[in-house]
């Protein structure tokens, strides 16, 4: 029977999975939670992993991943130690922040650092608040990722084991950031799959700024399929990171879903340079008059990496404005997508709303898709949108080679240069520090070298 099960792959694998999942945790204290679980695994058995034939798919072939039979990722003491041992790197050099570590999607509080956490700052493990938070959990957790109409929200809807609670009181200005880290430690020979979900309620005038990074440290195959869902209260002021470097062989399956209330703001960057596919579904809802939201995301690939970003802003309500800047670079035979759309409900009048789409293709066989959206249902808005693929500037590369820069740094400079337009938005110095790291040594580090 069990070699049986390790020949599972696709619906019927993570059905299974989900037989076994509802054994472990019935009387634990979930069962509130119980039915929303049966719900969205049913759902997910009638949606299906979706095919390159549906119109929201069609630039990302999930095929291999339907071939390979995966296990629940374990955290056993191998897998905790592999990440212990890395996780200086992880932190950015020891950033001083509080720090939640999450290995192969369970809570490890070994590798956190919780202390010093301001009164009434909830940042814990969803497990623990499922059982112990019901009443801060309950009215928000799985009101804003709907599992309806998303297969894989659906799946992790039904499979989540664990990940981070975040809740800031009203009123409260965080000035230390916090950490999600999340960190697969594979099982040689064996391909794992997790579903890490987060919950993060950012009370009325409450201000935070978040990372949420997801990294990898064996060279074997695994998938994470991710969901974070933000609630920002009114007034309040969200700075959100999220960071995937996951490892070559991996795939990451990623959903954001923020619900903004009246005179919030929020920024929020997407950045993905692992994984051999990564798809973000990235949406806010400006659900309150005089909202602004700033959405950004850059991505790297090289070899036959591939992203797909689709992103949604949605003006529910008049008075607010949006700005979305996704930047891509490309090399070797890798590909990317971006499909954003950009929503005017017919009351939100006075929306303000810019949109653009911008690549670099480093290769002859690199390609890309952007594919900039407006729907627009108001008449008194002002929304612009625009997308453009392009090389590096022959004569750039030229001028700086009169100037006595080899043909390789002039290439890795311009490169940067261009990138640079998402990376210094960043305000979190170890973390811009550690992109302009990783970007340097990508694109011939003798670029970047002093003098």
């Amino acid at each position: 029977m069990n070699a049986q099960k390790d020949r599972l792959t696709g619906i019927d694998l993570f059905l299974s999975h989900y037989s076994e999942i509802e054994r472990q945790i019935s009387g634990n204290g979930q069962a509130w939670f119980q039915g929303i679980r049966r719900h969205a695994i049913d759902r997910f058995a009638e949606l299906g992993i979706p095919t390159t034939r549906a119109e929201d798919w069609k630039h990302t072939n999930l095929s291999p991943l339907t071939r390979i039979s995966f296990s629940p990722a374990a955290a056993e003491a191998r897998q905790v130690d592999e990440a212990r041992a890395r996780l200086d790197e992880f932190t950015f050099g020891g950033w001083d922040a509080h720090r939640i570590v999450f290995v192969n999607g369970r809570f490890s509080e070994e590798l956190s650092s919780l202390g010093g956490l301001r009164d009434g700052v909830k940042l814990t493990s969803l497990a623990k608040a499922l059982n112990s938070e019901r009443e801060s959990v309950e009215p928000h957790l799985g009101k804003y990722a709907c599992h309806q109409e998303h297969p894989f929200v659906a799946l992790n809807t039904a499979l989540m084991r664990d990940g981070a609670f975040v809740c800031i009181p009203p009123g409260l200005v965080l000035e230390k950031p916090l950490h999600l880290l999340f960190v697969t430690a594979g099982e040689e020979n064996t391909p794992v799959v997790s579903h890490p979900r987060n919950l993060i309620v950012c009370g009325s005038a409450s201000e935070v700024r978040i990372v949420e990074s997801y990294v990898g440290c064996a060279g074997e195959v695994y998938l994470t399929n991710a969901v974070t869902e933000i609630a920002v209260g009114e007034g309040a002021v969200v700075d959100h990171y999220r960071l995937q470097q996951e490892k070559e062989e991996a795939f990451h399956l990623a959903t954001v879903q923020i619900h903004q209330e009246r005179d919030s703001h929020l920024t929020t960057h997407v950045i993905s340079t692992g994984s051999a596919l990564n798809r973000n579904d990235v949406t806010s809802v400006l659900d309150g008059e005089g909202i602004t939201c700033k959405m950004q995301g850059l991505f790297l690939t090289a070899g036959h990496q591939h992203v797909d970003n689709h992103t949604l802003l949605d003006h529910a309500k008049p008075h607010c404005s949006s700005r979305e800047l996704f930047k891509g670079i490309l090399d070797d035979k890798s590909s990317g997508a971006f499909t954003g759309r950009v929503v005017v409900r017919p009351n939100a009048q006075k929306t303000d709303s810019m949109q653009s789409s911008r690549n670099l293709l480093l290769s002859d066989s690199a390609t890309v898709d952007p594919d900039p959206q407006l729907e627009i249902y108001a008449d008194d808005v002002k929304c612009t949108h625009g997308a453009t693929v392009g090389q590096l500037d022959p004569d750039a590369v030229f001028y700086l080679r009169t100037r006595g820069i080899d043909e390789a740094a002039a290439r890795g400079l311009l490169t940067y240069a261009f990138a640079n337009e998402v990376i210094e938005q960043i305000r979190i110095g170890p973390l811009r520090d550690h992109l302009e790291g990783f970007i340097a040594k990508r694109y011939r580090k003798e670029a970047f070298k002093e003098g």
